[in-house]
């Protein structure tokens, strides 16, 4: 009965200390604790679910090298990022060229002007997808070395997009003070998924 009773403590204790392997669920989908991205190692920060009108569009999950709850901290984060959307509905073409569409709503007026190239780029890219099926993944990763990259489905779409500074103004787009979505801004952020 001792042997019994020590096993079965013993398991419970273990099981207890063991290190989450779950990842997050979010509208069904399972969404990875963590992604490589060059030679950087990224946590997942938070998702949620975009939603238009009634519509639920796309699961947003936020990589970041270290988890950040304040969206100022998580906007200056350093190095290697991604934002996945995953998608819970076919998308026209229009509708993914669309998707980026209040980008410059979180943009001063200089910004605006600064950025019209990389703005055109990143538009002609995302005219680039295409079309998308529901349960496709839209990644939008930042490395240091080579700036912005599109893919869908791990196939990179367009060309690489310089500048940081860019990507901490299309991350605005969730977290910046008017996102495109306050739930999924809250998500990204850590907050528990509604």
């Amino acid at each position: 009965m001792r042997k019994f009773l020590a096993t079965l403590l013993g398991g419970i204790i273990t099981g207890i200390a063991a290190p989450s392997v779950l990842a997050l669920e979010v509208a069904g989908l399972r969404i990875p604790d963590t992604v490589k991205l060059g030679g950087a190692d990224l946590v997942l920060n938070g998702a949620g679910i975009r939603t238009r009108a009634i519509f639920k569009v796309y699961v947003g999950a936020l990589y970041l090298g270290e988890k950040k709850t304040v969206a100022a901290d998580a906007l200056a984060a350093k190095g290697a990022k991604r934002v996945a959307l995953h998608l819970l509905r076919d998308l026209t073409a229009e509708q993914v060229g669309g998707a980026l569409d209040n980008l410059s709503d979180n943009m001063t007026d200089a910004e605006r002007e600064g950025f019209k190239t990389q703005m055109a780029d990143l538009k002609a890219t995302m005219e680039a997808v295409g079309a998308a099926k529901e349960k496709s993944i839209i990644t939008l990763d930042y490395l240091p070395e080579a700036g912005l990259r599109i893919a869908l489905d791990g196939t990179q779409k367009g060309k690489s997009i310089a500048g940081e500074e860019f990507y901490r103004a299309l991350l605005k787009l969730w977290l910046g003070d008017k996102p495109v979505d306050r739930s999924l801004k809250s998500g990204m952020l850590g907050a528990a998924p509604q």
